[in-house]
C-alpha cells in the first residue's frame, strides 16, 4: 500500500493527490480508502452497486462510481477536470489495464495487487507519453526480510492512524473456523462489504 503515494525518483507527489481505488466493497479497499483519505489524498472509488458506492463515500471517497452503470474512465476524468489521477490501486488486473492508463495523469502511477493476471497488451506509447509507471506487487513471494520491513512500515505509518481512530476495520461477518467453507462461499458471492473474519477461538 505504501507504494500508492510514494514519490517516484525525481518527482514530487502533489500536496493533495487524486487517487483512484477500485472495488469499494473489498476488505483491502475499505482500508485503502480510509488510509488514502487520512494521508491527505482525494479519493475516487468504483464499485458494482449503488449500495457499495455509498459505502465508499462513507469511508471518505469524494467520488464513487458504479462501474455497471457508468463509464469509470469518463467519470474519473470528469471528477479531476480532465487531468486524471496521480495514483491508482487496482484489484481487477488485466481487464482494467488499458482503462486505468486512460485515467492516469501525467507522471501518474498504477499499482496492481491482484485480479485477472492473464497476459494482456500494454500500450507503451501511452505510458511513455504520460511519463507514467506501473507496479505489480504481491506479499506472498516476498522474502522474510521484505515482509519484516513491511511490518515495520505498518507500525510506523498505519498503527498511529488506527490509534487516532482514522482507520477502522470494516467487518462484514464473523464465521466460526469449522465453517470456513461458508466464508469462502460468502466471498465468492460478491455480496460482502469489508472483511469476512474466521473465528478460531475455542468453541467457535
Amino acid at each position: 500500500m505504501h507504494r500508492l503515494l510514494q514519490p517516484r525518483h525525481g518527482l514530487r507527489t502533489p500536496r493533495r493527490p487524486n487517487v483512484l481505488i477500485h472495488g469499494a466493497g473489498g476488505g483491502i479497499v475499505t482500508f485503502a480508502i480510509q488510509w488514502a483519505t487520512a494521508t491527505g489524498a482525494t479519493v475516487i472509488t468504483t464499485a458494482g452497486s449503488d449500495a457499495k458506492t455509498q459505502i465508499g463515500q462513507s469511508l471518505g471517497a469524494s467520488t464513487a462510481i458504479n462501474y455497471r452503470t457508468d463509464d469509470f474512465v469518463a467519470a474519473t476524468l470528469a471528477a479531476t477536470d480532465g487531468r486524471g489521477v496521480d495514483a491508482i490501486l487496482d484489484v481487477v488486473g488485466a481487464d482494467y489495464l488499458d482503462r486505468n492508463l486512460n485515467c492516469l495523469a501525467t507522471d501518474g502511477h498504477l499499482v496492481i495487487i491482484g485480479g485477472n493476471l492473464s497476459p494482456t497488451p500494454l500500450n507503451l506509447g501511452q505510458l511513455i507519453f504520460k511519463g507514467a509507471s506501473v507496479t505489480a506487487t504481491m506479499l506472498r513471494p516476498r522474502s522474510i526480510q521484505q515482509k519484516a520491513d513491511i511490518i515495520t512500515g505498518v507500525r510506523r505509518d498505519v498503527l498511529p492512524l488506527v490509534e487516532a481512530g482514522a482507520l477502522k476495520p470494516v467487518i462484514d461477518s464473523v464465521v466460526p473456523m469449522r465453517d470456513a467453507a461458508q466464508a469462502h462461499t460468502l466471498l465468492e458471492s460478491g455480496s460482502t462489504v469489508g472483511n469476512v473474519v474466521l473465528d478460531n477461538r475455542s468453541g467457535s
